[in-house]
């Protein structure tokens, strides 16, 4: 993989994802809900027909957008996440025995990530303690507390949605789009990202970059973004 500055910016989706795809994978994938996802990759794995997938996110989308689309086409066999709740296709495929589902709370689940692409094996967390989420998994005491141990999360290919990025692959996430697309970035063997806009390396403030470009592989401009919100709340 080529990491030199000027050789990472891809045409589109299709090109940026071109020799990573493969049955069997483990793919994870930024953004919380419908934000920060990264939309185009998405439906350029959808339609390179590649399956039996294993997905790490913080939850699958909605039926009809995001990683849901996935699932309707059932090319993921497992997914490692925290929510359910939006999403009815993920509901019935998961009780029907058809997805596995490894459950994580919320905050192990961004460690999980975090440890991973930060080369630390496992950690102790007092999340879980108790619970079915505590089963089969070593469990030891500090400081007369219990802690139960969690591995850390890596994967073949991450692909993840920030707001700009430079030719050498600096990144700036934007507000609530920085979310587990950091995390998420460092632990792949490979990142690609999707942005909305790209400018020359020197032209991002050093002090305003939130992912440097060492992490990331490739990146490509997007065409546009639809940006779906889950649920519009409003009060009187």
């Amino acid at each position: 993989m080529d990491r030199k500055a000027g050789k990472k910016v891809y045409a589109d989706a299709k090109s940026a994802l071109d020799g990573l795809l493969f049955d069997g994978m483990t793919i994870l994938a930024g953004g919380f809900g419908l934000c920060g996802i990264p939309e185009h990759m998405i439906l350029a794995i959808r339609a390179s027909g590649v399956k039996g997938l294993t997905v790490v996110s913080n939850n699958c989308g909605i039926d009809d957008f995001g990683l849901g689309l996935l699932l309707q086409t059932r090319q993921i066999k497992k997914m490692i996440s925290s929510y359910v709740g939006e999403n009815k296709t993920f509901e019935q495929q998961y009780l029907k025995g058809e997805l596995e589902l490894e459950f994580n709370p919320q905050g192990t689940l961004a460690e999980r990530l975090r440890a991973g692409g930060a080369g630390i094996p496992a950690f102790f967390t007092r999340t879980g303690v108790g619970t079915i989420i505590a089963d089969g998994k070593e469990a030891r005491e500090f400081d007369g507390q219990t802690y139960v141990m969690e591995k850390a999360l890596k994967g073949d290919l991450s692909i993840v949605k920030a707001w700009k990025a430079d030719t050498a692959g600096n990144l700036v996430f934007r507000k609530t789009a920085r979310n587990f697309n950091p995390p998420v970035a460092t632990a792949g063997k490979v990142c690609v990202v999707e942005v909305e806009h790209i400018v020359e390396a020197g032209q991002i403030d050093p002090d305003h970059m939130h992912l440097p470009g060492i992490y990331v592989d490739r990146v490509f401009k997007g065409d546009a973004f639809e940006k779906r919100v889950e649920r519009v709340t409003t009060r009187d």
